[in-house]
């Protein structure tokens, strides 16, 4: 829904200095000056200046002229003015305003209002710039003439460009799973400090790996301006665990992401990484539809995609050109795009549900039209999560659950014909509550995680400095070819895995002692399925088994170190394994808070707080998933740390090793958590202290001073109960602070064998 556009060119004008380029997340000081039309602004009209949803630009301040983000506003004239910050005080996505009010006074055609963010006059340090890039950074003035509240946008906005810093770290991207005597690429990047992929990459480095590999050269170069790079062609020549070293000057800057090589004719599928949920500009995220697709593509080096918009901002003409882009970039073996949409319906109706076509021109049901004009195709609105399954019920289509701002409720919506997976994890935090809900309902659901990301970064979707608490997730999809139908089989088979962010090889299989039948598709539905005897299934399977117990078996490679193996049935942990046993535990000790405050928007959960060490002391202690670089940790005495920390459905912590192992008492003091525990108490069990809130809790445990596990395989027994499903899968936790989980295998206790 636009502004007002009448008179736009007799509105006035405005300006920022300086203009140009400017590094995300820096220091800056910006002057707007808004200029006065031809119809001034009346006694009580209003200017605003606006910002998108997504920017996490800094919040402007009134109050202290030598903090950050001060910032002054004044009229030429005297005119006295009102001003206020409101996050929420105009019409999405634009919703982020400083209100200005002339409340004593008028301004006349040629008057000015000149704002200064980031103040420096007074000390100020200057305004943060928003932390990821952004060619078109605007300044979005609205002017409320003639004081009826309704704005007018002027004609033309400044803009600033918003650049990534120097690199800080460097990615090496392989793919999962390759095979024998097959070519594959190893994609290379560097990020600066916020996760922007950086043009400030120049030099040589050189290559290193573990395998022999054709086609990998020695050396790549690359030059200033360049995002990323793809090395093509290589190829090994018999199974293994291949990994990659990219050095500098001698150094490793990056080591690749794990690959597992598979024998060439074996049969396995192929694993492909997607993001299956992000947003752009012309919804509620950042950069075009058309940006967010090529970076996904060619800076996150993913092989699946949608653009998932909320469906009340996709007006008829955009969803006309994202069917177009979806065309245009899905190419079969090499890059699938869906065309899609976040349907975006209230709580209460359901909450949000992500609809994947596997064609173009189809229909789109929107939540409502609550800021679309464009009333014609009102009669295709599904308002109600259960209208939505309705209407898609003769498509070809995938849908999954979504918790964002709303959050899916299953337990009042859901058709398992068309919802075979739910999304657990994204920018907004981790939501295994979720997955309990599919339990206790006796869904069968596969486990999904996406970004939802806001910022122009699909597949690599690092939250900024926003309320988004977490890092993007990824999901790995096995499925038999690199095309739509065979990915969409994959989904509602449930045949895949899911992060928190990293890229893993993990494959998860069941064995039974005599034959289960396995179905072709959930009974539950309704529908006719075939019973295939099986000794052996794969993640996502549903099956009928009259035995006690199934074995499980498991291959995992990581790109961090391995803390803890979690076999789960169910909610029900029924065996954790280590890499490592209680003998090997050292001095380094590891801190870890997480959980949320409830299910909605409010989820956030503040842990500002610290931990001191009475007869003992703290050394080299390093944060876990502090993603906003806002949000800091800090050694003020060798024997205390404090931190400024938040979690919203996931975790974030400290590791940090002791000067004296088993010597003291650690008092650990948060809003949330006070606790107190002899460190001679601390072993390889976490010690947990519970709060309120869903899954809010504080845990204490010791690792190994060096922990080199990259790669677990085992088999372990699991037991099944009776009167409900079996639902039996892993959820893997790595030191650098990231979870992975197989969607589950399904057993109904009931005959088995062939009948």
């Amino acid at each position: 829904m636009p502004h007002s556009s009448y008179a736009a060119d007799r509105m006035g004008s405005a300006t920022v200095e300086p203009s140009g380029r400017f590094e995300a997340g820096s220091l800056a000081s910006f002057t707007l000056t808004y200029t006065a039309g031809y119809f001034g602004i009346d006694d009580t009209g209003s200017i605003k200046i606006v910002h998108r949803f997504a920017s996490d630009m800094g919040k402007p301040q009134f109050d202290q002229p030598d903090g950050w983000n001060y910032t002054t506003v004044e009229a030429s004239n005297g005119a006295v003015l009102q001003v206020e910050y409101d996050g929420k005080r105009n019409i999405r996505p634009w919703d982020k305003t400083l209100f200005i009010r002339v409340v004593r006074g008028y301004l006349e055609e040629g008057d000015r209002i000149v704002v200064r963010f980031g103040d420096t006059r007074r000390g100020s340090p200057g305004m943060r710039v928003q932390t990821f890039s952004e060619p078109t950074f605007e300044f979005k003035v609205l002017v409320d003439a003639f004081a009826t509240y309704n704005y007018t946008e002027l004609e033309h906005s400044p803009t600033i460009a918003v650049v990534a810093g120097p690199p800080v770290a460097y990615k090496a991207i392989l793919p999962s799973q390759a095979v024998a005597g097959e070519a594959f690429s190893l994609g290379f990047k560097g990020e600066d400090k916020w996760g922007n992929p950086s043009d400030r990459v120049s030099g040589e480095f050189t290559v290193r790996s573990n395998l022999p590999l054709r086609g990998l050269p020695s050396a790549f170069s690359m030059r200033e301006g360049e995002l990323s790079l793809r090395l093509e062609g290589l190829m090994a020549e018999a199974p293994g665990e291949l990994r990659i070293e990219v050095l500098r000057d001698g150094q490793a800057v990056a080591h690749s992401t794990p690959c597992r090589i598979v024998a060439a004719g074996d049969g396995a599928r192929r694993h492909y990484w997607a993001d299956l949920h992000g947003q752009s500009e012309e919804t509620i995220g950042t950069n075009s539809a058309e940006e967010l697709i090529l970076f996904a593509r060619d800076r996150a080096f993913l092989d699946v995609m949608s653009h998932q918009g909320n469906d009340f901002q996709i007006t008829t003409p955009f969803w006309e050109q994202l069917n177009k882009l979806t065309a245009r970039y899905n190419e079969d073996g090499s890059f699938i795009i869906f065309p899609g949409y976040e349907w975006s319906g209230n709580t209460g109706l359901g909450g949000d549900r992500n609809v994947l076509y596997l064609k173009e021109g189809r229909p789109i049901h929107r939540s409502s039209h609550a800021l679309i004009d464009d009333l014609s195709d009102l009669a295709l609105d599904a308002n109600d999560a259960d209208a939505l399954f309705d209407a898609l019920k003769d498509e070809d289509v995938v849908v999954f659950a979504h918790i964002g701002g709303r959050y899916a409720d299953i337990t009042r919506s859901h058709d398992a014909r068309l919802e075979r997976s739910i999304e657990i994890h994204s920018d907004w935090g981790t939501f295994e509550w979720l997955l309990e809900d599919a339990f206790r309902l006796g869904y069968r659901v596969g486990i999904l995680a996406n970004s939802d990301g806001h910022k122009g970064r699909h597949g690599a979707s690092h939250p900024g400095a926003s309320l988004f608490g977490a890092y993007g997730g990824l999901s790995c999809l096995i499925a038999d070819r690199l095309t739509r139908h065979s990915i969409a089989e994959c989904l509602r088979q449930r045949r895949h895995y899911a992060t928190t962010g990293c890229r893993a090889y993990l494959d998860v299989q069941a064995h039974f002692e005599r034959p289960a039948l396995r179905y072709s598709d959930d009974p539950k539905l309704g529908a006719p399925v075939t019973r295939e005897p099986v000794t052996q299934a794969d993640m996502g399977a549903i099956l009928s088994y009259d035995g006690d117990s199934l074995e499980l078996s498991f291959e995992v490679l990581t790109h961090g170190a391995i803390e803890r193996v979690e076999i789960r049935n169910r909610m029900e942990v029924v065996q954790t394994l280590y890499p490592y046993d209680e003998a090997a535990l050292g001095s380094r000790i590891r801190i870890v808070w997480e959980g949320s405050e409830y299910r909605g928007r409010g989820r956030q959960t503040v842990w500002d707080g610290n931990a001191t060490l009475d007869g003992n002391a703290f050394v080299d202690p390093l944060p876990i998933n502090f993603w906003n670089l806002d949000k800091t940790l800090a050694q003020p005495r060798p024997d205390m740390l404090s931190w400024r920390s938040l979690t919203t459905g996931g975790f974030s912590g400290i590791d940090v090793r002791l000067r004296d192992p088993r010597a003291g008492v650690l008092k650990i003091d948060t809003p949330i958590v006070r606790t107190e525990l002899a460190v001679d108490q601390i072993g390889l069990e976490p010690v947990v202290v519970e709060n309120r809130g869903i899954r809010r809790r504080l845990q204490v445990y010791r690792l190994p001073d060096e922990n080199p596990a990259r790669r677990m395989q085992a088999r372990v027994r699991v037991p099944l109960h009776t009167g409900s499903d079996n639902a039996v899968y892993l959820r893997i936790t790595t030191e650098d602070g990231f979870f992975i989980y197989s969607s589950p295998i399904y057993v109904e206790r009931g005959a088995s064998g062939p009948q």
